[in-house]
């Protein structure tokens, strides 16, 4: 029989974080990494919608709450040594601020910075 998850299990860095990778559920598609504290874990496992915790605002981060591209969790995963989160959501538009679906658009080819992804229209 499964045991109830504790957060408190995971391994959280000495500022009380762990990293967050969000995932398309649908596709498997890597949209974004973010951090968390228990509290906005929490938060996200209460309600569903995805919450994050901002270092540079030092404030929770309620994705969509200002730009309507709400990630929706579908489901929560830990690996193997409890200190990284993978997030399976639903992705409502953009992921990433730069209006692009992934924040990884981004490559290295041939040496050199590409751009594969251009921002989405609209």
């Amino acid at each position: 029989m499964p045991a109830p998850f504790d957060p408190a299990a995971l391994a959280w860095d000495s500022c009380g974080l762990i990293p967050a990778i969000a995932q398309e559920a649908a596709t498997g598609e890597v949209l974004m990494l973010a951090w968390m504290n228990e509290a906005s874990l929490r938060e996200t496992l209460e309600t569903g919608r995805v919450c994050y915790w901002s270092r540079s605002r030092a404030a929770f981060w309620r994705k969509g709450e200002t730009s309507g591209h709400v990630q929706r969790l579908v489901e929560l995963r830990f690996d193997c040594d409890r200190d990284c989160l993978l997030l399976l959501v639903e992705q409502e538009g953009p992921a990433c601020h730069t209006n692009r679906r992934s924040c990884f658009y981004t490559a290295v080819r041939g040496g050199e910075a590409v751009e594969i992804m251009a921002p989405m229209a609209g």
